[in-house]
């Protein structure tokens, strides 16, 4: 019963096939190879226009990169307050762009509103000595197992441009929006205002596949130099293009999305039940969670369960309850959440 994280899931059949496809032979190095030419290809296909494709060697860095590449003095980087790049990764963004500040702004469920947004931005006038606003940032799907539908992207992206800012989505679990939404890649990026995406297969069934997805490359035209001096250009690309390629085909990461999905569906569902857990808000990808007595949480790690309590912002929890967040992935099975809910 593993919902520690969908980070600690394998790798599906599909992309270890395709790195096997690989694994013989020479090609060239550092992206000249012709599996990073196709399967840059496959992204235009997947996205429906001409992308411009730099894999990274991890979210972080993709996140990171990102922001440096559209980064200008002075500048300011608006995001959630539980944003990844803002919460987990050591100020990565202010560092790699030579300290642009990071702005958390308040968010209902792991989203920001827009109202919030032109609120934040309000504090900032064009002549303001503490910072520009420079580029937004959006998590899709959130930290909190949450999704922006299109027209919430469309209008934070249009607020943002009109201060003149680039629009950024982190998505490391894009696939899980995308199979959520029911929408296209397209319909959720660049067609609602997204310039950039750090787009990740690593929680989605790929070993570690990670590229920043670029549809204004006129804002961002320094990612190559960025990237190679921060030690990110894959010597052996093809390895991970070849990820990606056993991830994109036959929709196979659609579909792993779809079935980690379902399994939190199917999870929330039993929380939703049970006498003894409650749901923290409605989850619509494949992070769940839910308020438990800690002396049902010590039960559940004693039969096997593995996750982890999380900070109960805006959730009511009791002296003894804990807010628990519960993630399911590509690898988890219809069995191990009936066992979980049949221990709740």
């Amino acid at each position: 019963m593993n919902f520690a994280s969908d980070n600690w899931s394998g790798a599906t059949d599909a992309v270890m096939a395709a790195m096997a496809r690989h694994k013989d032979g020479f090609a060239p190095a550092y992206g000249g190879d012709e599996a990073t030419a196709a399967v840059t290809r496959t992204f235009c296909e997947v996205f429906e226009t001409g992308v411009a494709v730099y894999f990274a060697g991890s979210g972080t860095a993709a996140n990171a990169l990102s922001m440096a590449a559209g980064a200008r003095p002075g500048g300011l980087i608006f995001c959630s307050a539980n944003a990844h790049l803002y919460h987990d990764e050591m100020g990565a963004s202010e560092f790699f762009t030579g300290g642009m500040k990071l702005i958390p702004l308040p968010a209902q469920n792991g989203l920001i509103g827009p109202e919030t947004l032109a609120d934040g931005l309000a504090r900032f006038s064009d002549d303001n000595r503490t910072g520009v606003p420079t580029i937004l940032s959006l998590t899709q799907a959130s930290e909190l197992g949450t999704v922006y539908g299109v027209e919430q992207i469309r209008a934070l992206s249009g607020i943002a441009r009109a201060r003149g800012m680039a629009v950024h989505m982190d998505g490391a679990r894009f696939a899980n929006a995308v199979a959520a939404l029911g929408a296209t890649p397209a319909e959720i990026t660049w067609k609602a205002g997204i310039d950039i995406v750090s787009f990740g297969g690593t929680k989605n069934g790929c070993w570690t596949a990670d590229a920043i997805v670029v549809f204004a490359p006129e804002r961002f035209g320094d990612i190559g130099a960025l990237r190679q001096r921060a030690g990110h250009t894959m010597s052996k690309a093809r390895f991970v293009a070849a990820q990606f390629e056993g991830y994109f085909e036959d929709g196979n990461w659609i579909t792993t999305a779809r079935h980690a999905n379902a399994m939190a569906r199917r999870l929330a569902a039993g929380i939703r039940s049970s006498a003894t857990a409650r749901l923290g808000w409605e989850p619509q990808a494949n992070e769940v969670f839910a308020v438990l007595p800690k002396t049902v949480i010590s039960a559940l790690r004693a039969a096997g369960a593995m996750f982890h309590e999380w900070p109960a912002e805006g959730v009511e929890a009791g002296p003894e309850e804990d807010l628990v967040r519960l993630v399911t992935s590509f690898a988890t099975r219809a069995d191990e959440v009936e066992r979980f809910v049949g221990h709740l």
